[in-house]
């Protein structure tokens, strides 16, 4: 089982990027999609997740109004659209497949993990 995360870059305060999450050698259309986050020195953290179907999304209240995730079952992807980015906002970015229809904001929720995609956020 692989995820694969692209999509990250240098941008500049307030600019945007689009991450994306595609999986290969299975399909995750019943399971919970997220994004986490790492900064250097810090503890991964969440950001976002979505459920089974896309009707329910969650999101980290420092991303909360900045940020969208979304998915597309038939594609066997994930994207999260950032906006209104902020240095703070530097990490590596993580792609994760929940064990279940929905994934919450901790770790152990997950089974499945991309490699990280480094956002670099300048001011």
């Amino acid at each position: 089982v692989q995820l694969q995360a692209s999509g990250g870059g240098l941008v500049q305060a307030g600019g945007s990027l689009t991450l994306s999450c595609k999986a290969s050698k299975r399909t995750f259309s019943n399971n919970g999609l997220a994004w986490f986050r790492q900064a250097p020195g810090k503890e991964r953290e969440f950001v976002a997740a979505i459920n089974w179907n896309g009707g329910r999304k969650y999101y980290a209240d420092s991303v909360k109004g900045r940020f969208t995730i979304s998915r597309d079952n038939a594609k066997n992807t994930e994207t999260l659209q950032m906006n209104s980015l902020k240095p703070e906002d530097t990490a590596d970015y993580y792609c994760a497949a929940a064990r279940g229809a929905v994934g919450g904001s901790g770790r152990d929720d997950y089974a499945y993990w991309g490699q990280g995609t480094l956002v670099t956020v300048s001011s």
